[in-house]
Order: C-alpha cells, then sequence, then structure tokens
C-alpha cells in the first residue's frame, strides 16, 4: 500500500463521531459491532458467528482502542491500527476454518487522573472479564501501528508482572507472541520497554495480555543503543522523566501532539500489520 485507506482522513476530522464512524465501517462490510457501555465509556465488541470458535483452543482477544487526546489527530495513536483490524475483522468473516478470534474497539484508553490505569477503557473491559472469570484469553494490543516497519513487543513490566501462577500464564503469552512475530515478520521485530499500553489494564486486574507496536527501523536501532548505554532508561522513561523522554523514539514523541498526523504515517505499515494479522488467524493453541 502506498496511500492511506480512503476516509482516513475523515476519521481524523475534530468532529469525527469516531464509535459511529466504525459501526458504519463495520456495516458496510457486513458485520455488526455491539456496543458495550461501561460508565461514560462506549466499547465496541466484535464477535463473528459460532462456526469460526472451537472451545478446545484458547480464544484470542485482540484490543485496540479508537478514542484520542483532544488537540491532537491521532493518526498513530490509535487511528491506523483501528482502520488495519477492521479491514482483518472483513477477512475474519470471510475464513474457512474457525479463528477463535474476538475484537474489542476500546475507549477512554487516553484519559489520565488520579485513579492511573485504572480510568482507562480498557481496565473496565478487564474488570469485567475478571468479574465473568475469563482469565485464560490470550489478550492481544494493538497500538500506534501506522508509522514503521519493525514490530516492537513491549518488555515493559515483564519482570515484575505478579505472582508464580500470572508469571505462568503470561511467560506463556509472551512466548507465543514471540512465536507469531518470528513467522510474520523474521529480524524484523524487537521486545524494548514501550512507555504506553493498554496492556496495563489487563495486567492490573491479574489477566495475562501482549502490548505491540511499529517504528522505523533506524529509531529502532537508536532505541537500542540508548537502552545499552544507560540501564536506568526504562525506569526515568516510566517515571516521565523529561530528559528520558528526549532521548526516546520520534515516533513516540509525536504522539499526544498535532504532529500526529496523516503525513507521519508510512502507508507501507499497513501491508506489515496485515500479514501479522493474518498469521494471528491460523495460530491456534490448545486451552
Amino acid at each position: 500500500m502506498t496511500t492511506l485507506p480512503d476516509s482516513f482522513s475523515d476519521f481524523l476530522e475534530n468532529g469525527c463521531d469516531r464509535c459511529r464512524f466504525i459501526l458504519d465501517r463495520l456495516a458496510v462490510r457486513g458485520i455488526t459491532g455491539q456496543i458495550v457501555t461501561l460508565g461514560m465509556q462506549r466499547h465496541i465488541v466484535v464477535q463473528f458467528a459460532p462456526r469460526f470458535y472451537n472451545p478446545l483452543f484458547k480464544l484470542k482477544t485482540v484490543i485496540t482502542h479508537y478514542d484520542r487526546v483532544f488537540g491532537s489527530p491521532g493518526a498513530n495513536d490509535n487511528s491506523a491500527a483501528v482502520f488495519q483490524i477492521i479491514d482483518w475483522v472483513e477477512r475474519l468473516n470471510k475464513a474457512r476454518r474457525f479463528h477463535n478470534v474476538r475484537i474489542f474497539f476500546t475507549d477512554g484508553e487516553e484519559l489520565g487522573g488520579e485513579e492511573g490505569v485504572r480510568e482507562q477503557g480498557a481496565f473496565g473491559i478487564a474488570s469485567r472479564f475478571k468479574a465473568l472469570g475469563i482469565l485464560n484469553d490470550d489478550v492481544y494490543v494493538f497500538d500506534c501501528c501506522g508509522r514503521g516497519d519493525v514490530f516492537v513487543l513491549s518488555a515493559t513490566g515483564v519482570r515484575n508482572a505478579g505472582n508464580q501462577a500470572f508469571n505462568h500464564r503470561f511467560t506463556g503469552l509472551y512466548h507465543r507472541t514471540e512465536d507469531l512475530l518470528r513467522l510474520a515478520a523474521p529480524d524484523r521485530w524487537v521486545s524494548v520497554p514501550v512507555p504506553y499500553s493498554d496492556n496495563a489494564g489487563f495486567l492490573a486486574c491479574g489477566i495475562p495480555a501482549v502490548a505491540i507496536t511499529l517504528l522505523p527501523a533506524p529509531e529502532v536501532s537508536a532505541y537500542l543503543g540508548e537502552l545499552r548505554r544507560d540501564k536506568k532508561l526504562e525506569t526515568d522513561m516510566l517515571n516521565h522523566d523529561m530528559k528520558a523522554q528526549e532521548r526516546l523514539p520520534e515516533t513516540w514523541r509525536l504522539l499526544h501532539t498535532p504532529e500526529d498526523n496523516a503525513g507521519s504515517l508510512t502507508p507501507k505499515s499497513f501491508a506489515h500489520m496485515a500479514r501479522l494479522l493474518d498469521t494471528l488467524t491460523i495460530q491456534k493453541d490448545l486451552r
């Protein structure tokens, strides 16, 4: 792909009802999204016909947020992933075999305040999962996937994820995700600390979840060099140290600013994401 998808600029408009936009774009493809309202947040869930699910295998829950920070177009954060996954939904609905995928387009991820991660949209979804006893899904979070050609599997919090039972489940998911990336993007992925992601809401509820994003190869190389030179960079980054923020990849420094616009994206990232998502479609793991 050398250009961005049709109607992408409409999704970036200030007055766009992004929830309605997603529902309409799904409907054009013959798919009905259901609104799940939790507090003031409107999440959209897509589940497929029963023939697409096999209870012997793990359910794959895919999360991507559709809200954005006020004053930013949100092209990379997170409009690109929304469009990429809507296109994937159409392919999933035409699959010949079961795939065990369900999808949430979440609202409120960009909220911040005294409650921290508890205010974010994914935390509400994760809390509902926990209340229903849904703890063993494989949860994949896709965030900021419109710029770059190298997949980044977030390593943030991996060393201190939780108790032994949780760590066992999380480690299993993490390794399966590494296998997924090896298949879909050999030699084009890394695992490094990432300063953001909706998977924090799931981890806070004791549900294993991994986060995947994209970066341009030169930015990955520079970031790896910074991490090697400064062992405190990850800690400083997570503590929002200003000097640490200045050393992060340019892609991350564009987020939440007016410069997170369509012109900052790399259209080829859509092809990279399509390959990864289609590989996730065929990945099947026994419960």
